[in-house]
């Protein structure tokens, strides 16, 4: 099937996702909510919103959970979608005041000052919810969302140092605006008001991750756990195939 984004012509499967379409495609669509690590989108942060024209008829759409099912055309940046983005972005400078990316976006977006709209003071947080979603996913599922309306947050249960958290740091690492504080030296890492140990490899010295992280990885494998990075591992694993079946190793 082919669809037109802003005048492109891009091939796609029925029931694909519109944002996935449009970076395939080398189109940007601004979003905070996605993350290749998850297969489809969250919908919560709302800057994905695109134009669409489906039989004549216009309607504005969330395209990273936007289904494609017809040749339709999209405008990612009309003056419509930069109109009503900039004022999404005006709602998330007060939810995240203190967040230097949504400021960006801001002017870039020119978002307008709304006074009577009230700041969350010292706020980063858009609550996107990416980071519990990736935790629940492909973690241990150690925070989530927490109370409601105005006082709804990210946290551990009760605010305290969760029991199940590996320490593996994948929240703060897809959080989009770095709101998720996280603190490393050479032997420990701190995240969630919890101090772990750092486990290196035992080749080149690099960070692997926490003991408990390790050992998550190896009971989901099935294997034992493995004291190697990534990169290691695949040079001692090409060796491997190197003695077995007489391949060059680069």
């Amino acid at each position: 099937m082919i669809i037109k984004i802003d005048g492109k012509e891009c091939s796609c499967e029925k029931g694909e996702f519109l944002l996935n379409i449009a970076r395939r495609n080398g189109i940007t669509i601004p979003t905070l909510c996605q993350h290749d690590s998850l297969e489809e989108g969250m919908g919560a942060c709302r800057l994905c919103i695109v134009e669409i024209t489906d039989r004549g008829r216009k309607s504005v759409v969330v395209s990273c959970v936007y289904p494609v099912n017809s040749e339709i055309e999209v405008e990612t940046n009309s003056e419509r979608i930069r109109r009503e983005r900039a004022m999404i972005l005006t709602l998330l400078a007060k939810r995240a005041p203190e967040s230097p990316e949504i400021a960006n976006m801001c002017r870039y977006y020119k978002a307008p000052e709304i006074d009577r709209f009230l700041k969350v003071d010292g706020e980063k947080c858009v609550m996107c919810g990416l980071c519990a979603k990736v935790c629940g996913s492909l973690s241990v599922g150690a925070i989530s969302t927490v109370n409601r309306g105005i006082t709804k947050a990210i946290s551990t249960p009760y605010g305290d140092p969760s029991s199940v958290c590996i320490g593996c740091g994948a929240c703060a690492k897809v959080c989009p605006t770095r709101a998720i504080e996280m603190s490393e030296d050479f032997n420990t890492r701190t995240i969630w008001g919890k101090t772990f140990d750092l486990i290196h490899c035992e080749r080149c010295g690099d960070v692997i991750g926490t003991p408990e992280q390790i050992a998550e990885a190896a009971k989901r494998s099935g294997n034992e756990p493995d004291c190697l990075c990534d990169n290691c591992r695949k040079e001692r694993m090409a060796r491997v195939m190197a003695e077995t079946f007489g391949y060059d190793v680069l």
